[in-house]
């Protein structure tokens, strides 16, 4: 037996699985029925215990593909029933064993829905994973858990290439990885971009100095206001270059701009969050994964909302009015999730080209 207990004195008891070591941090809960391990290998997610609510998870294993980074950054991982004889013919290992290599602690046999409701109801509530009856102690630690600097645990530590791929000219794309997801990177190759990846502490002197024609930020974990270089990196790169911000990217993007940022009650994590296109007047289903939101009521100068949220009518995209650059909050690349979206790579490209046709 084992217990997730939370700031609150809230338990939720199960069987530990993966590395089976205590662990504290951030309880989030996804609403995404596909897709464990993009949620797994998804950086965002950082220092976070997540709380599955799809109620069978490690059904297909975990294979050399489908991973959205070099591992898996979060915490703990806690789900309703899991699979241990995985069926697909990708499959390499299992969930547990998965878990096992990456030090990650598992807490499988919990109901997964009790918990999602607490946190919908009181927010994001700190917790930690112990083997049998918590203590006292055991909640101490949980209320006084304090994560900071998620990005640079997750970010590159050196810059390097990625060639084109797809057809025509390579336009040449400048990517600040602030814990990015490679579908990202793909979306942007498929499109016949060569990119040059750069820490997320890396001037903007360097990054001009290397030339590029657009420049694209990344999603990425914890609180935004947490990267004032990279955030005056992004205001320096916004005068001189076309720019789109994803996510954290584009949390970034608007305090660079002068505008503020504000915690959720408890996020949007999942792959099905309905988002209007206010331009388009279409409504596409998107992938999600973070804490934060741009303020509404503190827009930076220049700002004009793109996207809204049609489920709680929160900021999901803006565009820059007096430069050439945009973001969105949702995930246009997926992995997982649905792709609707993905044609905002597309507008990115084509801003970058108008922009290099202007100052050729």
């Amino acid at each position: 037996m084992a217990t997730l207990i939370l700031e609150d004195g809230s338990r939720y008891a199960g069987t530990l699985f993966g590395r089976k070591a205590e662990v504290t941090g951030e309880v989030v809960f996804t609403t995404g029925m596909t897709g464990y391990q993009e949620t797994l290998t998804d950086p965002s997610y950082c220092g976070q215990i997540v709380c599955m609510t799809y109620p069978l998870i490690g059904n297909v294993g975990i294979n050399a593909i489908d991973s959205e980074s070099v591992g898996v950054y979060m915490k703990g991982f806690v789900v309703s029933e899991l699979c241990d004889t995985p069926s697909n013919w990708k499959c390499e290992k299992t969930l547990d064993r998965y878990l096992d290599e990456q030090g990650v602690t598992g807490l499988c046999g919990v109901d997964t829905r009790a918990l999602t409701r607490h946190v919908r109801v009181y927010g994001m509530l700190r917790g930690r994973i112990v083997a049998g009856e918590p203590t006292e102690a055991d909640v101490e630690a949980a209320r006084a858990f304090v994560l900071h600097d998620q990005v640079a645990r997750c970010t590159c530590k050196a810059p390097y290439d990625l060639p084109a791929g797809g057809e025509g000219g390579a336009l040449r794309i400048a990517v600040m990885d602030f814990g990015l997801k490679r579908g990202i990177l793909r979306s942007l190759q498929a499109r016949g971009c060569a990119l040059r990846v750069y820490p997320a502490d890396t001037p903007a002197r360097d990054i001009l100095a290397d030339g590029c024609d657009g420049v694209m930020l990344t999603n990425g974990p914890g609180n935004p206001e947490d990267n004032p270089k990279s955030i005056e990196t992004i205001r320096a790169l916004m005068d001189e270059r076309p720019v789109f911000g994803i996510c954290l990217g584009h949390q970034l993007m608007a305090l660079a701009m002068g505008g503020h940022t504000v915690k959720m009650k408890y996020g949007h994590h999942g792959a099905n969050h309905p988002v209007k296109d206010l331009a388009r007047g279409t409504c596409s289903v998107t992938a999600q994964n973070h804490c934060f939101m741009v303020d509404p009521q503190r827009l930076p100068a220049g700002a004009q909302v793109s996207h809204v949220n049609w489920n709680d009518q929160t900021v999901e995209g803006v565009r820059y009015t007096d430069r050439p650059a945009f973001s969105v909050q949702f995930h246009p690349e997926a992995c997982g999730g649905p792709r609707e979206t993905a044609y905002l790579f597309d507008d990115f490209l084509d801003m970058v080209k108008k922009e290099g046709a202007r100052h050729a």
